[in-house]
């Protein structure tokens, strides 16, 4: 009779164990994720991360030229075919249109319904990716050595002159002003009007894009193996030494927290400038990641993988895709993750992902639709 009435207790004290268990160590309650559905993508890696709007609707661009329309439930609603190769990431204005640049030195807008709505031509490729004002200006890079600005009808609103390839992405600020890197070893700070704020020199060439902090630092790397982070007035705060030179862009936690790649390793640093972990992977890593709000950070892994490690560098868990994943990877705010290799992949879990962190920057191009653009930002 004893033995009968533990039984209840003995049950009361394992539910508690794992609700414990769930509350302390969040990793434990996560259920493995799985692929929801794939999308074969034409003939070669796409290096384009996806966009996606508020209905679902995910914009992916690939390395052979074309930009697909993606349901939420994996079916292809169209596809569009752009002069050559794009790697500029697509970005949704608030009526829908979809702007994207190409290496047929076009710069692109097409309709939701996948109409041609203008080009406007430059002087060279467009791998840049475009950021959104809030007036709807678009802003972005070429090879030229051109940065432009260009009305929502594809008319030139201006242009400013650098002297090197700029194929950083532009980042905005609340204020409006438009932050981008060049070649020329110089990062800039350019008034809404298309005059020179401040520029900032560094030692190597600026080919990853900036990310900006709900305090109005802004965070960019350069490939003299520095990590800078920089006042809204051009003043340097702090700068970091990782030895860094590849692609990868950074991305924020709620918390302020910074997170990228430096070469094969993922990284996390501090918002004063402090080296808080590293790790490192067989190859080099070019893409961004992506914080969730649940505190995974999620990696593409150019030896086919997806990542997901904890916000201190524990692991989470892998996921392993079919080949190379170059593309930074997207977070819907279903909870959804987004990858894209020679396939669109949409990744959750049984008891769902975690949408984007609330922060100014959880992602490459800083939210879902890939604005490129702070809303807010908090004094420091």
């Amino acid at each position: 009779m004893q033995r009968r009435k533990s039984k209840p207790l003995s049950l009361a004290v394992t539910l508690a164990c794992l609700l414990w268990l769930a509350a302390h160590f969040p990793c434990a309650a996560q259920s493995d994720p799985t692929n929801v559905w794939t999308v074969q993508l034409p003939y070669t890696a796409a290096s384009s991360s996806p966009a996606i709007v508020p209905d679902g609707t995910i914009y992916q661009a690939t390395f052979t030229g074309e930009l697909l329309a993606v349901t939420p439930a994996g079916k292809i609603e169209w596809t569009f075919k752009a002069g050559r190769e794009i790697k500029s990431s697509p970005a949704v204005g608030d009526d829908g249109t979809i702007y994207f640049g190409s290496r047929d030195r076009k710069f692109y807008a097409v309709t939701p319904q996948g109409r041609l709505k203008w080009t406007f031509q430059t002087g060279a490729w467009v791998d840049s990716s475009p950021a959104l004002g809030a007036d709807g200006t678009i802003y972005f890079g070429s090879w030229d050595t051109n940065f432009y600005a260009l009305h929502p009808d594809g008319s030139l609103e201006w242009i400013f002159p650098t002297c090197g390839i700029v194929d950083s992405s532009p980042a905005l600020g609340a204020d409006g002003t438009i932050y981008f890197g060049s070649h020329d070893k110089r990062f800039y700070a350019l008034k809404p009007d298309g005059t020179l704020r401040w520029s900032f020199a560094t030692g190597g060439q600026i080919i990853s894009s900036p990310a900006i902090a709900a305090d109005g630092t802004i965070y960019f790397t350069s490939t003299d193996g520095n990590f800078y982070a920089l006042r809204s007035d051009g003043t340097e705060r702090w700068r970091l030494h990782t030895g860094g030179a590849t692609e990868s862009s950074p991305v924020l936690d709620e918390n302020g927290n910074i997170y990228l790649a430096v070469n094969a390793d993922r990284a996390s640093i501090s918002p004063d400038g402090k080296s808080r972990w590293d790790s490192s992977t067989p190859d080099l890593i070019d893409a961004s990641p992506a914080v969730a709000a649940n505190g995974l950070v999620y990696y593409s892994q150019p030896w086919h993988a997806i990542a997901a490690v904890w916000q201190d560098g524990s692991s989470a868990w892998r996921l392993n895709t079919f080949l190379r994943v170059v593309a930074s990877p997207s977070i819907g705010k279903d909870g959804t993750l987004y990858i894209a290799e020679y396939s669109l992949r949409a990744i959750n879990s049984t008891n769902r992902l975690a949408p984007p962190a609330n922060s100014s920057w959880p992602m490459f191009r800083a939210n879902p639709r890939h604005t490129g653009r702070v809303e807010r930002e908090k004094p420091r």
